[in-house]
């Protein structure tokens, strides 16, 4: 018995050993999936090492010899996360991006968005690294060669308007289906943004009712989850009061007839929202307000000539 015993307590030991190995190779495959779709638009196949080795020539233009944990972090890092002293790689192309044409295209990988500003910018696409290109793409667009950072809190219950990318019907929309937005304006706090428009936002359809024989109306509601912030922050977001009446004194302003008028629900509220018959149509570019959950911390950009607070 006692043999038997050891033998479990053994067992019991390597299982969680390789528990944690296993949570340790997941967490590395996470982030490895999360650059492989920030700047590819999809994940990439092969071994760990050979999508490691990849993404580090294409990201920096050369490979180091770190073990792969260290090395798939650091790239996360150079990816994702911006300090004021170190702005992440989709910060600066975002904020090449606004510089050019005052938005971002936060839909767009960012190989991709990188191949479209150099085509802009000097009529071809070049090979080499992304951060070499994303610095030269800088140097062109700001006179001192960077962008300026700066810390910044987003309060919360701050407003934010969204355009919808897409359309909506109660016909044919199911509770889970995903819907997506994006920033319809700049968004700055004390002088710097924080928000650029264009800026990508989810949400997930949470309750639909179909139009019925007996007069009612077909109705969608929309749980809204985040936005990113220029610095790609997702911030959570909601259907508050505050946005609410924002969303009604903009589509009062805005002469809103039947054609634009207002669905208001328990949870959803629809801006810019098209009716025929008893049916819910939204349409793609329906904009409305949004605030935000709580107080978010983040990098923002300082605009040129901007005096800030």
């Amino acid at each position: 018995m006692k043999r038997w015993m050891i033998m479990f307590a053994a067992l019991l030991v390597l299982t969680m050993s390789s528990g944690v190995a296993l949570a340790e190779e997941a967490t590395v495959v996470d982030k490895l999936n999360s650059i492989d779709k920030g700047l590819y638009g999809s994940e990439q196949t092969g071994a760990l090492l050979e999508r490691v080795q990849k993404l580090e020539k294409d990201v920096n233009g050369q490979v180091t010899k770190e073990a792969i944990i260290p090395r798939v972090d650091s790239l996360y890092n150079s990816v994702f996360h911006s300090t004021e002293a170190a702005p992440s790689l989709i910060l600066k192309v975002n904020a090449v991006e606004w510089a050019l044409q005052h938005q971002v295209n936060g839909t767009v990988p960012v190989k991709s968005r990188i191949e479209g500003l150099e085509r802009m910018v000097t009529g071809n696409s070049v090979p080499g690294a992304f951060q070499d290109r994303v610095a030269k793409l800088l140097s062109m667009a700001y006179a001192d060669g960077k962008a300026q950072t700066a810390p910044l809190t987003l309060p919360k219950d701050s407003l934010i308007k969204i355009s919808f990318l897409t359309a909506l019907d109660s016909k044919t929309a199911r509770v889970g289906d995903v819907v997506d937005f994006q920033a319809a304006d700049d968004m700055y706090i004390n002088g710097i943004l924080a928000v650029a428009k264009g800026a990508r936002g989810m949400g997930k359809i949470s309750k639909v009712e179909r139009a019925s024989n007996f007069g009612r109306d077909g109705k969608i509601e929309i749980n809204y989850e985040d936005i990113e912030t220029i610095d790609v922050i997702k911030v959570p977001i909601f259907l508050g009061d505050k946005a609410k009446e924002e969303t009604k004194s903009y589509a009062k302003a805005a002469g809103a007839t039947v054609a634009g008028m207002i669905i208001l629900g328990p949870v959803g509220v629809i801006g810019g929202a098209f009716v025929h018959g008893d049916d819910l149509k939204i349409p793609v570019g329906a904009q409305m307000f949004v605030q935000t959950k709580a107080e978010t911390s983040l990098v923002g950009v300082v605009p040129p000539g901007a005096v800030t607070q």
